[in-house]
This record gives structure tokens, C-alpha cells and sequence, in this order.
């Protein structure tokens, strides 16, 4: 990439300005042997994808994810699990944020819930930044799907080839780059923060 070649910049959140916890009880939990392994049956489990995309209740969600995944904990202490995973925006995201909008347009595009959400944007300024904001539960669709990306190049004012996406999934950074956007795995805002650099959009 040159600079200039970027005209928009979307933006993950958990893992990329969000910092997340509660990730390794989680997968000592599930038994897998990695986080990218948790991560990949994560986002290809049935009830994530209702729940992500509006299509089931917290309730219907929890109870289907124990039985499936035979997690040893109750429907009920696997949804306080889940919403301790979001700990807080990353120091410097908000600052990021800020450094890059100063040069073009922002988004973000999340696999969320309304659990998440609902305390998220209540209690954490850093949401309301964004140019656009597009969230798995309001679109009815998720990451790693083409469709997703697909609804959410339709609203962007900017061609998917110069259009800056990053995630700190690989899977989905994959699947962004096989739609046809410039697409990076990034973990944090100093990882964020390099890519942009390199792509001309900040300063070294």
C-alpha cells in the first residue's frame, strides 16, 4: 500500500481497541488446546451466530452453548462469564481514533450482542467516535460471512480495495481480505497503530 490508497478505515473491537479478559478461563473451560482453535468453533457455533445476529434470546443463547460445547458450569454462571470478557477500551484507542479520523473517515464492524452493547456504549466513550458503526446483532448477519461484509461495504463511502479492515481474528481478517478488503490481523492499538503508519496514514 502507498498513502493515499486508503480512503476508510474499519475497525474490530474486542482484541483490537477493546481489551478482553476472561478469554483463557474460557478455553481452559472448553478443553480446546488453543485460543485460535476456540476462536474458529467459537464463530462457527449455531448459537454465537443466533445470538450475534439478534435471532435468539441471552437465555435461549446460554443454555444452547452449554449443552452443545458440554461446558461443566450453569447456563446462568456461563452468562456472567460472558460478560466479563470485555474489559475496557486499550490505553491510546481512543487517541487512535482520534490521529486517524483527522485523515479519513472511521468505522467500526463487531460480532457483539445486545448484553455486550447494552453496558458497552453506556459506559464507554470511545464508541461514539465512529463514523459508522456497524454491529453483528443490528444487521442480522456476522463475521466471517461474506454477507457481512457485503452489507457493510453497501453503506461505506469508499471502494472495498481502499477500504483499511482490522481484526485480531484471523479468520475474519481472512475472509475481509477475500472480499476485497485491504484487511490485517492486528492485536491492539500499537499493532493498529504500526499497520496505519505503514500505509501512510500516520506519521512514524
Amino acid at each position: 500500500m502507498h498513502p493515499g490508497d486508503v480512503d476508510f478505515v474499519l475497525f474490530d473491537l474486542g482484541g483490537v481497541l477493546i481489551e478482553l479478559g476472561g478469554m483463557t478461563a474460557f478455553q481452559e473451560l472448553t478443553g480446546l488446546a488453543s485460543e485460535e482453535e476456540m476462536w474458529q468453533r467459537w464463530l462457527a457455533c449455531p448459537w454465537v451466530r443466533r445470538f450475534e445476529s439478534g435471532r435468539c434470546t441471552s437465555r435461549e443463547f446460554s443454555e444452547g452453548v452449554v449443552a452443545e460445547w458440554q461446558l461443566q458450569v450453569s447456563p446462568g454462571q456461563f452468562l456472567e462469564l460472558l460478560a466479563a470478557w470485555p474489559i475496557g477500551p486499550f490505553p491510546g484507542a481512543a487517541g487512535l481514533l482520534a490521529d486517524v479520523q483527522a485523515s479519513v473517515p472511521i468505522g467500526c464492524c463487531s460480532n457483539t450482542n445486545v448484553v455486550h452493547w447494552a453496558y458497552q456504549s453506556q459506559e464507554w466513550p470511545l464508541l461514539t467516535l465512529f463514523d459508522r458503526t456497524f454491529l453483528s446483532f443490528e444487521l442480522g448477519l456476522v463475521k466471517p460471512d461474506p454477507e457481512m461484509f457485503e452489507a457493510v461495504a453497501r453503506q461505506i463511502p469508499a471502494d472495498r480495495d481502499r477500504v483499511l479492515f482490522l481484526d485480531d481474528v484471523a479468520l475474519n481478517a481472512e475472509a475481509g481480505r477475500s472480499f476485497g478488503f485491504r484487511s490485517e490481523q492486528v492485536r491492539g492499538p500499537d499493532e493498529c497503530r504500526a499497520v496505519l503508519v505503514e500505509v501512510g496514514l500516520l506519521p512514524g
